[in-house]
């Protein structure tokens, strides 16, 4: 079901961002994810001389992520090619230092800690939480069906269509179904 019609209105901002996943030969994925801001007007540039004409990208930025199956984060590249201000793409290097943690343990609380605020980029840091979702779409449907896991599901209670007590779980994984699902025509 579509949204409603909305009101009267100009558009003055777009935000794409856009996530995929790769399994490499290697054995490791790859999770790539672009983020790209632009307005529908023009405006004076506040660091560079000139007007930033409607249209050309505000933020233009690519982060790769290569994890295992385990999802731990083996590498990370970042660039950034269109940014508002010119000491913007001095902090891409820094994300390297998130080599080594796990995209399913904690990883969302470090990367804010880490790279919140002054200490990192905005931007930068929303893409790759996508991206860390991204990465479970990724891989947990693969190795589910080629590795098929003993003990309660992980993604059991990650939301509310999958809680343990709901429809979903009664119906597909009744052993780790919890109490009486309200609704069982989902």
């Amino acid at each position: 079901m579509p949204l409603s019609s909305p009101a009267p209105r100009q558009s003055l901002h777009s935000r794409q961002v856009c996530c995929r996943g790769f399994r490499r030969d290697d054995g490791l994925w790859d999770i790539e994810g672009s983020l790209l801001d632009t307005k529908d007007y023009e405006f004076a540039r506040r660091d560079l001389a000139g007007v930033h004409p409607v249209g050309a990208p505000v933020h233009a930025m690519l982060v790769r992520f290569t994890i295992d199956d385990q999802f731990l984060l083996h590498d990370i590249e970042v660039a950034m090619d269109h940014t508002p201000f010119a000491t913007c793409p001095r902090i891409a290097p820094e994300f390297a230092a998130l080599t080594g943690l796990n995209l399913t343990s904690g990883f969302v609380k470090q990367l804010r800690t880490r790279f919140g605020g002054v200490a990192g980029c905005t931007h930068l840091v929303d893409l790759m939480i996508a991206m860390a979702t991204a990465a479970f779409q990724t891989v947990y449907p693969i190795l589910s069906r080629e590795k098929p896991a003993t003990g309660k599901p992980v993604i059991i209670d990650t939301c509310h269509a999958l809680a343990a007590d709901g429809p979903v779980v009664a119906r597909i994984w009744p052993d780790y179904a919890t109490g009486k699902p309200q609704d069982s025509s989902t």
